[in-house]
C-alpha cells in the first residue's frame, strides 16, 4: 500500500512513512495510490463485530505490511478499551429512521478521540522501530488539541505542542489541553483565529531546515491515518443498519472536512451510502462550495459551535484531488490560488463529482439553539451544539422512505454547559472526566499569531530548554 501527494510532487512512500510525516513534502496531502476494497460479504461480517475489531480489518486495508492484522488488533483493543461505552461508538434512534452516532464516549469526550487513542499507538510502535523522538504540533479549533494531549501525553518517543485560538473554545475543551502536567506536553494559546493557527503549522511543514531540526510530524487531520481510523465508524454504524442492502445518509457536522471526508473514504472501499450531508455553522464554506461551485474563504464568525468555527477546510483539497480525476498538477494550481487569492472556482466536472454525493446545509445560530431545546423537549436527549447543527440539517432532508439519517453526535453536552445551558435553561449533567478539570492548575504559554515566534518557542522544548 502506497500514498502518493494530491500535489504530484512527492514520491510515493508507505503507510509508516506517511504515518510520521504529516503533510507531503511538496506541501499537499497524503491519499492512497489506489483504493482499497470491502466486498458486500466483508461488511456484512462486520455487522456484530466489536468495534476494535472492525477498526483492525478496516486499517489492515491501509496498512500495507507495516503491521500485520494481529498487531493492528492489539492496538485498537487497548485505545478503544478507555471509551465510556462497550460499543464504542454507539447508534441511538432519535426517531423513525433518524438515529444518531454517538462518538463522544472517549477519554476526551469527542469524536477526535475515536482516531487519535490508536493514531498514538501506531506512533508508538513505528518510532520504537526507528528510536526516533518526534515533535507533534497540532493546531486545534478546540476538540482536536485535547485529544491529542491526551493520547500522548507521557508518550517516550514523542512530544506535543497544541496550538489553539485563545478566547475561542469552550472552557472545557481548553482545560482538556492545559492542566496535564506531563513533561512532553505543551499548550500554546494563539492571538488569532483558527485558521491563523492552522496556517503557521502548515508554514512550519514548509520549511524543510525547521522540519529536520526538530523531526516534526503532525497529528490534524492532515495525518492520512486519522482519516483512515474515522472511516471504521461509518462502515460499522452502515453494516448495523444493514448494509450493504441499505445505502444510509450520513450528516456530518464539520468544519475542518477531515470527518466528512472519511466517509467519502468508506464510499470509496465499497460502502453504500445515499448521501453525505456537510452541515456547518455560519462559517459556511463548505455549504457554499457544494451549493454554487466557489470555495470562497470569508470571515470567521464565533459561534456556540466552535470546533466549526472555521473557514479553510484543509482536506477538501483531497476531495478536489479525487475529483480532478487525480490530477497533481491541478490540484497544486488550484491550492496555490486559494492561498494567493482566497477563493477558486470549482470546474464544473470536478464540482458535478463532488455533488453526486455531497451536499451542504448552513445552520444558522438561533436554529442551533432551538435545535437543542426541541431534541430536549422532544426526545429526551441531551446534546451539544455541533450535534444540534447535524440535526437541525438532518430535518431538513431526512426522509425515512428513501434511506435512514444518520447524525455523528461529535461532542459530549458537557464540553459546552454555557451553550447547553444558554440554549435550554439547564445545563448538562456533571460529567466526572470534565468536572474533575476544574480542580486542576492550568499551564498555558501564549503567543501571537506568527510563525517564526512559534518556531523559536518549539525549537526550545524540542531542545530541552
Amino acid at each position: 500500500m502506497n500514498y502518493v501527494s494530491t500535489r504530484g510532487g512527492a514520491p510515493p512512500t508507505g503507510f509508516a512513512d506517511v504515518l510520521l510525516a504529516g503533510l507531503a513534502p511538496d506541501g499537499g496531502l497524503y491519499i492512497p495510490e489506489t483504493w482499497p476494497s470491502f466486498s458486500a460479504e466483508e461488511i456484512i461480517g462486520l455487522r456484530h463485530a466489536p468495534y476494535a475489531e472492525a477498526a483492525a480489518q478496516v486499517l489492515a486495508k491501509f496498512t500495507g505490511d507495516a503491521f500485520s492484522l494481529e498487531d493492528l488488533r492489539h492496538m485498537t483493543a487497548e485505545a478503544y478499551a478507555s471509551f465510556a461505552h462497550p460499543a464504542v461508538a454507539p447508534l441511538v434512534q432519535l426517531d423513525t429512521g433518524l438515529w444518531l452516532l454517538e462518538l463522544h464516549h472517549g477519554p476526551t469526550l469527542a469524536f477526535k478521540d475515536v482516531a487519535m487513542q490508536i493514531l498514538s499507538r501506531l506512533y508508538d510502535a513505528v518510532l520504537k522501530r526507528s528510536g526516533r523522538t518526534l515533535t507533534i504540533v497540532c493546531a486545534t479549533s478546540g476538540d482536536t488539541g485535547g485529544a491529542a494531549v491526551e493520547a500522548f501525553r507521557g508518550a517516550r518517543h514523542a512530544r506535543i505542542v497544541a496550538l489553539f485560538p485563545e478566547g475561542r473554545i469552550s472552557e472545557v475543551q481548553r482545560r482538556f489541553m492545559t492542566t496535564p502536567t506531563d513533561a512532553n506536553v505543551r499548550a500554546v494559546a494563539v492571538a488569532g483565529d483558527f485558521d491563523a493557527c492552522q496556517a503557521i503549522v502548515k508554514s512550519l511543514f514548509a520549511d524543510t531546515a525547521f522540519r529536520s531540526d526538530v523531526d516534526l510530524s503532525g497529528v490534524n487531520s492532515i495525518n492520512w491515518a486519522r482519516i483512515a481510523a474515522q472511516a471504521v465508524y461509518y462502515v460499522t454504524s452502515a453494516a448495523a443498519l444493514g448494509a450493504p442492502q441499505i445505502a444510509p445518509r450520513f450528516v456530518v457536522p464539520t468544519g475542518n472536512f477531515g470527518d466528512a471526508f472519511a466517509a467519502y473514504v468508506a464510499h470509496a472501499m465499497g460502502l453504500p451510502m445515499h448521501q453525505v450531508v456537510v452541515a456547518t455553522n455560519s462559517n459556511d464554506i463548505l455549504a457554499r462550495a457544494l451549493a454554487t461551485g466557489r470555495y470562497g474563504r470569508g470571515a470567521v464568525h464565533a459561534t456556540q459551535s466552535p470546533a466549526m468555527d472555521i473557514q479553510v477546510a484543509s482536506n477538501f483539497e483531497r476531495l478536489y484531488f479525487e475529483a480532478a480525476r487525480r490530477d497533481g498538477l491541478e490540484t497544486a494550481r488550484a491550492f496555490r490560488a486559494f492561498a494567493a487569492e482566497g477563493a477558486i472556482d470549482l470546474p464544473p466536472q470536478t464540482h458535478s463529482f463532488m455533488t453526486d454525493l455531497f451536499t451542504g446545509e448552513s445552520v444558522s445560530e438561533g436554529e442551533t439553539s432551538r435545535t437543542l431545546i426541541a431534541t430536549l423537549n422532544e426526545t429526551g436527549a441531551r446534546i451539544d451544539p455541533h450535534t444540534a447543527v447535524g440535526i437541525a440539517a438532518a430535518h431538513r432532508v431526512h426522509d425515512a422512505a428513501v434511506a435512514p439519517t444518520v447524525v455523528l453526535s461529535t461532542a459530549h453536552p458537557a464540553k459546552f454547559p454555557e451553550a447547553v445551558a444558554a440554549a435550554t435553561g439547564e445545563a448538562p449533567s456533571n460529567n466526572a472526566k470534565s468536572r474533575g478539570l476544574f480542580n486542576k492548575p492550568e499551564r498555558i504559554d501564549r503567543l501571537p499569531a506568527d510563525a517564526d515566534a512559534v518556531k523559536t518557542y518549539i525549537r526550545r522544548f524540542a531542545k530541552g530548554s
